[in-house]
């Protein structure tokens, strides 16, 4: 790689690194929000194969979510705001749409890789955009079997768009009555249970992909996880902070404006 480019790429990812964990933090998203679509970007810009582009993205920002999410996870049970039996209960649910998630990437190609990413990523910022925070479905969540269909499809949906499962998992729990800051510290467990699992599928399904670029363990860019996780983890407190002194109102917007860009842009590369 020419120092012209690579400079510039690690100036680019430190960035990037920063912004992801004050929103690991903040939203208990994770950082893949804003990761996916820099790096889908920066391999474009480095004349990395088209077709495993959005792989390569996806994959990586899940290993990135890892350490990200244990930092987040820590930070907000101390402060005593996470739900470990929901956590429990919802586990084998999340894990089984992880896997399922998976298998489907592995056989879309990148424009479907990125309009899962748009699409959920529009219909999420809309609803926390413009919804009412008090505007819920019912006054806790369903019982039974009914319940296991929403991390079921949490799990599924964000292992797919390289994301901790705060991007849909806040929204879901907040549509239940449960208080923002209690869903987003909740949320950024999710975002562990996903990645871990997601990470290892990726690595397996890109092992023998054509087109890797160098330091890649399948679609896992090991490169672009050295320079995002340091910046990433020290950033998280950070957000943290912020989620405790933010009224719900702020949050929502905030978290409405971040997938906004993001889905725009995807539908601009596919559309444009």
């Amino acid at each position: 790689m020419e120092l012209g480019v690579a400079i510039p790429m690690i100036v680019l990812l430190l960035i990037v690194g920063v912004v992801a964990g004050i929103l690991a933090g903040l939203l208990g998203v994770g950082g893949g929000i804003v990761i996916v679509p820099a790096l889908y970007h920066v391999f474009a810009v480095l004349d990395i194969d088209p077709a495993i582009q959005m792989h390569l993205a996806v994959g990586t920002s899940l290993a990135t979510i890892i350490p990200t999410s244990v930092r987040s996870v820590r930070s907000h049970a101390r402060r005593g705001a996470v739900d470990w039996i929901l956590l429990r209960r919802w586990l084998p649910a999340l894990l089984a749409g992880v896997v399922l998630g998976i298998v489907i990437a592995a056989f879309l190609d990148h424009r479907g890789l990125a309009l899962v990413f748009a699409s959920v990523a529009s219909v999420v910022a809309l609803h926390m955009g413009f919804g009412r925070a008090e505007r819920t479905l019912a006054p806790g969540l369903p019982e039974g079997r009914s319940q296991a269909a929403l991390p079921f499809t949490i799990g599924g949906i964000s292992v797919m768009m390289g994301i901790g499962g705060g991007t849909l998992g806040v929204p879901t729990l907040t549509l239940f009555s449960y208080p923002i800051h209690r869903a987003v510290a909740t949320a950024a467990g999710f975002g562990l249970i996903i990645a871990v699992p997601g990470t290892i599928g990726f690595v397996w399904s890109g092992w023998a992909a054509p087109g890797l670029p160098a330091f890649s363990a399948g679609y896992v860019n090991l490169l672009a996880f050295v320079i995002i996780v340091p910046t990433t983890l020290l950033a998280v407190p950070l957000g943290v902070k912020l989620a405790h002194w933010l009224k719900p109102q702020p949050l929502r917007i905030a978290f409405a404006l971040f997938l906004g860009i993001t889905a725009l842009r995807m539908f601009v590369d596919l559309f444009g």
